[in-house]
């Protein structure tokens, strides 16, 4: 046989390994906490081992628990979820407003240092964060935000916005520039060339950079704890669950349906702009 022919069918067999055990490892910790939420403690306890277990067995009795007021003896979990939705939400929002100019600036506009200002941006995301910690902690104290979202919103954008115009720099420089010169020779400005040329066909770029900020702040933890731990009304999801797994009078159950109940909006928001997302992680490759 040919050694085309012999990688050929080597390749035949284990594609659907390869894939077979990537989806086992994706899967599995997720069905299994899936499955641990939904089982009576009392079951648990008495087999741990014994996850797969029949329909009438199964409650909701954690989710009720995790989702229930605290003031009514539950976790409080839909108020810590929309103080994630909020925060999330407006990093999404600064973070683009600051990271899509700046990225085009760094793209097209000249200046002294540019390159040297692009590999700035990713160096300062690759800084661990506790060395932005202590700094950032002093400045909100003394700006009066700590332990409010407005502070913490701020601190995630900070974070965020250098990868940020890292990510959409790669796409710009795809754009045409002949596209841009005949807007600009038809009348529109630079600002204006951004918003009606480069956005529109940014836009699956632009998503997917915004899908993966909205990711590092729905599940940050640092600094959340750092700037919102005096204060359980604004909590989000990342206290809330570190709270769950650090007490011994929380059942397991209790636990891994909170972790269920974070886990589904991130998927949900994915599989939505999953199209977008491999279209803009993919369209600064090549074009």
């Amino acid at each position: 046989m040919s050694r085309d022919r012999v990688e050929t069918a080597v390749l035949r067999v284990a594609r659907p390994v390869v894939v077979a055990g990537l989806l086992l490892a994706t899967l599995l910790p997720f069905a299994y906490m899936l499955l641990l939420s939904a089982r009576p403690i009392a079951e648990l306890l008495r087999d741990p081992g014994d996850v797969l277990v029949g329909l009438g067995e199964l409650t909701l009795s954690g989710y009720r628990e995790v989702l229930t007021p605290v003031d009514e003896g539950g976790q409080g979990f839909v108020d810590l979820l929309a103080n994630s939705a909020v925060v999330a939400a407006a990093t999404v929002v600064v973070a683009l407003l600051v990271a899509v100019p700046g990225a085009y600036a760094v793209a097209r506009l000249p200046f002294v240092g540019r390159r040297q200002v692009s590999a700035l941006f990713l160096g300062v995301y690759l800084l661990p964060a506790i060395v932005m910690a202590i700094p950032l902690f002093v400045l909100l104290s003394r700006l009066q935000l700590r332990g409010s979202l407005v502070g913490l919103v701020l601190v995630y954008v900070a974070q965020t916005v250098p990868v940020a115009i890292y990510m959409l720099r790669n796409y710009f420089t795809t754009v045409p520039e002949s596209v841009e010169e005949a807007a600009l020779v038809d009348g529109l400005g630079t600002l204006g060339v951004v918003r009606r040329i480069v956005l529109p066909l940014a836009l699956p770029s632009v998503l997917a950079t915004g899908l993966f900020v909205a990711v590092i702040a729905w599940n940050e933890f640092l600094f959340a704890l750092l700037f919102l731990v005096e204060d359980r009304s604004r909590w989000t999801v990342s206290l809330g669950l570190a709270q769950l797994s650090g007490s011994i009078e929380v059942p397991t159950t209790v636990l891994m349906a909170g972790s269920v109940v974070i886990t589904v909006p991130v998927v949900v928001v994915f599989l939505l702009l999953e199209r977008f997302l491999t279209e803009g992680l993919t369209g600064g490759a090549e074009k």
